[in-house]
């Protein structure tokens, strides 16, 4: 099989090769660090291996699962926030039909709930399931993180009321902690079907995990080839292969120096529209991995061609501390031509007999050296095409560069002490049991 390939031969304009090949050791060193375990956050390392240690037993036991739900569901809904809703999500729209909710038949349609707090939606999502059949897959360690909380205590008093107790609790799949918490004591109560949350997997890492593969299988995702892409690409990053045959240390080590030279924000640039949400975990799996102790190229992404009428401008022309990284998606799924108009007022028979899809890639290269041009250097990611398989390879290979990476920052890759900030404010706010002193304090304040 094939696997992705980084070109970083954009970026030597911005800065000499010497200044990648210079990190080696430093890279080495942080390579070391992730692989030996010898780091902070090293009890939070348990997706390093994962591809290739997950069991044919745990296939099986979530493909028959699967089969299960979606015989008997038109859409399932997926509760979960962060990295127990955004790896799902990713994977599934990149896979997905772009219209599947107009579609009829097929795998059930994957919405969620829990990932915000949004009362309109919350309504306006009951009002389609009142006509619906579906399932939930309710993801928690705990079982009280407060968006998921809220939405799963709603959605399972729905499915009751429409389904009965008894069938509704066959509806009903959670992925939780192994052994303690609201979510396992309630699956045992009520005899859900579990998953086990790995304790040494934090969510934005966990998309190989029940917490993605699950829902991923009962919307009919090959988690197989998922899981296949991942373990070739968990290979090709093996420590012991040289620097530049390594696209996870060559792309960790490019993106720090680039850093260092005064390049803060990384876009991740896409110009296909399925990638959209691959964007969105990639964000998460570095503001929340890097952005720490005052450090940390800022991720921001872009969907082309359509941003670059909107944020192309800034990119070209803006403060020069950006760099960009191109997702660069080799062969499309369909074949489209431009067909010849014999009036041709819109003057595009030029163009008549290409596919879409090589105005799109000239619009890729247009704008690529167009950046350059204006001072904004750039990778670029080849992915074959757009299956489990590859996005497996995608995701790992960002996986194993972020715990890189965070070492080489001097930082613990595999926290996020700022999350808890918001959460203190809101609890005290909602006057929360055990938030009495925080409660009087933020009166005080306001």
């Amino acid at each position: 099989m094939k696997h992705l390939k980084l070109d970083i031969s954009r970026v030597y304009e911005a800065i000499p090769a010497d200044n990648i090949d210079q990190l080696e050791q430093e890279l080495k060193n942080a390579s070391n660090t992730l692989y030996q375990g010898s780091g902070e956050g090293s009890d939070f390392l348990g997706w390093l291996h994962l591809a290739s240690e997950i069991s044919e037993e745990m296939l099986s036991d979530i493909e028959n699962t699967a089969s299960a739900l979606k015989a008997k569901s038109e859409i399932l809904v997926v509760v979960g926030i962060g990295g127990s809703y955004l790896g799902a999500k990713a994977v599934n729209d990149a896979l997905a039909h772009n219209f599947s909710h107009l579609k009829k038949g097929g795998d059930p349609l994957m919405i969620f709930a829990g990932h915000n707090i949004g009362e309109d939606y919350m309504h306006e999502l009951l009002e389609v399931l009142d006509t619906h059949t579906y399932s939930i897959v309710v993801i928690s360690k705990s079982g009280t993180t407060t968006e998921p909380a809220l939405a799963f205590r709603i959605l399972k008093d729905h499915l009751i009321n429409k389904f009965g107790e008894e069938e509704a609790g066959s509806r009903i799949v959670a992925v939780t902690d192994g052994s303690k918490g609201a979510l396992r004591q309630l699956s045992e109560e009520e005899g859900y079907k579990t998953y086990v949350i790995p304790d040494d997997v934090g969510g934005r890492f966990s998309v190989l995990t029940p917490v993605g593969l699950v829902p991923l299988a009962i919307c009919g995702v090959d988690i197989r080839q998922l899981v296949e892409g991942a373990k070739d690409m968990e290979a090709l990053c093996d420590p012991e292969k040289p620097f530049k045959e390594n696209p996870a240390a060559l792309y960790a080590a490019t993106r720090n120096a680039l850093y260092r030279s005064g390049k803060k924000i990384e876009i991740l640039v896409n110009y296909h529209n399925k990638l959209h949400y691959v964007s969105e975990w990639w964000k998460q799996l570095y503001g929340e991995s890097e952005g720490k102790e005052g450090k940390g190229i800022f991720p921001a992404a872009v969907d082309n061609s359509s941003d670059l009428h909107s944020m192309g401008q800034y990119i070209q022309e803006g403060e020069r501390i950006l760099f960009e990284t191109v997702l660069s998606v080799t062969n499309q799924q369909y074949e489209i031509s431009i067909p010849n108009d014999e009036k041709d007022l819109d003057k595009l028979n030029y163009l008549a007999g290409e596919k879409i899809d090589h105005v799109n890639k000239m619009a890729e290269l247009g704008t690529a050296l167009a950046h350059l041009d204006g001072g904004v250097p750039n990778m670029r990611i080849e992915i074959p095409e757009i299956n489990a398989y590859y996005l497996g390879q995608l995701i790992y290979f960002f996986e194993n560069a972020c715990g890189i990476s965070g070492y080489m920052l001097g930082i613990n890759p595999f926290n996020q002490p700022g999350v808890e900030a918001y959460k203190k404010n809101m609890f005290a706010l909602l006057e929360k049991p055990g938030f009495e002193a925080e409660t009087r304090k933020i009166k005080e304040r306001l």
